[in-house]
Formats: C-alpha cells, structure tokens, sequence
C-alpha cells in the first residue's frame, strides 16, 4: 500500500524555487493570510463562544472543528490531497505526458500546494494536522488512470466550494474560496479537455439549464476522498445550513 505524508514534497518544492512568496504571491499576497488569520482568531458564534479548530480523538480521528475554521480546514484537507497528489503526478508520470502537459501538471502543482501553504499559514493552531494519503488505487505510469483521478479531485474541488459557500459566514473566508474554487474550476477544464477535447464544459460538468457546476455538500466530499486519505476524519461539527 502506498501511503505518504502529504508534506513530504516540501523538500522538492524547495529545489524547484516555490518559496513562500509565490504560495503568497498566488492568493494575493501576506495580507491575505493577515486578515483570514485574524478572522480564523477571532471567529465567534451568536453567543460569543469560540469556533475551536482541528481535534485529534483518542482513536486519531481528526475532528474539522466547527463554524467558520472548520469549513476553512475542511478546504485544507482537500487541498492537502490535491498537492500531494500532483506532486506524485509531477516526479512519477513525466513518461506518459509530453512537454508541454506536463509543463501546465507542474503548473497545477503548484497552485495546490499555494493554496495548502495559505491554508495552514491562516488557520495556525486551529488547522488539521498533515494528513496521510494513500493513492495505491493510481497507477502513475498509465496516462488514464492519471487523469481519472485527477478528473475526480478536480470536479469534487469545484463542488465542494461551491456547495460550502452557502456555510460560510465570514466575508473574508468567503472570498477566499472564491479566489480558489476559480482556480479550481480551471483546473478541471484542463483536465477534461486531456481526457477528451471540448469537453471543459459539458452537461458532465455544467447543468445545462442552470448553467451552474455542481454542488456537494461536505459529507458526500468527504466520503468520495475517503478511499484516498488514510486519516480519518470527522465532519460531524461543522455547520449544514
């Protein structure tokens, strides 16, 4: 079984020049984090009670918290799952892309790894511990099972943004998943368009009629990423309507 922590390409970021800056420099830069953080410490419900953060259970468990942090630490898990998914794709499935996609994966590497990095750096203390991914079911040598996967991460990225705006109270959190579901939804019209040309935007990916992506709430997230992510974890705290 394949299992990794999802920092571990920390070091190979590092060689390849992603510093601090650019991971900042991506979302709009240290104030940013700043204002999020400051909200991530100042996060109160109606009655003026805390929002706590991340909680590890006796049986490791990790506990997304409630309100706010823990809508934002949902989206740090997910993205720590994209970053350490594509830095796998990145060093171990250069043979089946030519130059010029694999230039555009790095690229999309990067972009996760900017969005964990401002993630952890907001939340601080309050954020999930690393997580441990598990992607034995990925055969990284084998162009469809790559971009399969991707297509999975990518769609159900854009989904659950999209389906935890609606929970989000904080103007500024909400703001930051509008900077980064946009992201996201570039992402998986590249991915598509790999898999098949034309297809970024069709009925797949677009209701037809609404002319909306799709919407999942962080329950049915959670249980799709669940066969990946070898940490469990709890998001009976967080907010449903």
């Amino acid at each position: 079984m394949e299992k990794t922590s999802v920092f571990a390409e920390k070091e190979d970021v590092s060689k390849n020049g992603m510093h601090r800056r650019k991971f900042l420099g991506i979302l709009g830069g240290s104030a940013s984090v700043v204002a999020v953080a400051a909200a991530c410490n100042n996060d109160d419900d109606d009655n003026g009670t805390p929002y706590d953060g991340a909680v590890i259970g006796a049986d490791g468990t990790v506990d997304l918290g409630r309100g706010d942090v823990g809508i934002l630490n949902y989206a740090y898990a997910l993205e720590q799952l994209e970053a350490a998914f594509y830095t796998k794709v990145v060093t171990d499935s250069a043979s089946v892309f030519s130059a010029d996609e694999l230039s555009l994966l790095t690229d999309i590497r990067d972009h996760e790894i900017a969005h964990r990095e401002f993630l952890k750096a907001a939340l601080g203390s309050k954020g999930v511990p690393d997580l441990a991914v598990d992607f034995s079911a990925v055969t990284f040598s084998d162009r469809n099972s790559v971009l399969t996967t991707a297509k999975t991460f990518e769609d159900l990225g854009v989904s659950a943004y999209n389906g935890a705006g609606k929970l989000i109270v904080s103007a500024d959190y909400l703001l930051l998943a509008g900077k980064i579901v946009s992201v996201e939804a570039r992402h998986a019209a590249y991915i598509r368009d790999l898999i098949s040309n034309g297809s970024f935007a069709d009925a797949t990916a677009v209701d037809a009629a609404s002319g909306l992506d799709a919407i999942n709430d962080p329950m049915t997230v959670l249980a799709a990423a669940d066969p990946f992510i070898t940490t469990k974890i709890s998001a009976a705290n967080l907010p449903t309507s």
